[in-house]
C-alpha cells in the first residue's frame, strides 16, 4: 500500500463524509457513513481532481468502501506514471 496515496484518499474521504480521518475504518462502507448518491458523486469528483485521473462511471458505482477506494486509486495512479 502506498502510504502517501492512502493518506490523501482518506483525507478526501474524511472531508466528503464529514468524519475525522482517524475515524475512517478501511473495512467501512460509504453507507456506514451515511453517504448518499450526491455525496458519492462529489467524492469521485474530488478524487479525480486530486489524482488527475478519470473514474469511469461503472467503476465509480462499484466503489463502496474505504479500502476499495484506496486500492482503486493506487492502481490507477501507478498505471498513470510514465
Amino acid at each position: 500500500m502506498n502510504t502517501d496515496i492512502a493518506q490523501r484518499v482518506k483525507r478526501i474521504l474524511a472531508e466528503q463524509l464529514n468524519v475525522a480521518p482517524e475515524a475512517l475504518r478501511d473495512d467501512a462502507t460509504f453507507d456506514d457513513y451515511q453517504a448518499d448518491s450526491l455525496t458519492r458523486i462529489e467524492l469521485m469528483l474530488r478524487l479525480e481532481e486530486e489524482f488527475q485521473l478519470e473514474i469511469p462511471r461503472d467503476d465509480a458505482t462499484r466503489l463502496e468502501d474505504v479500502k476499495g477506494a484506496i486500492a482503486f486509486i493506487e492502481a490507477r495512479a501507478v498505471a498513470a506514471r510514465p
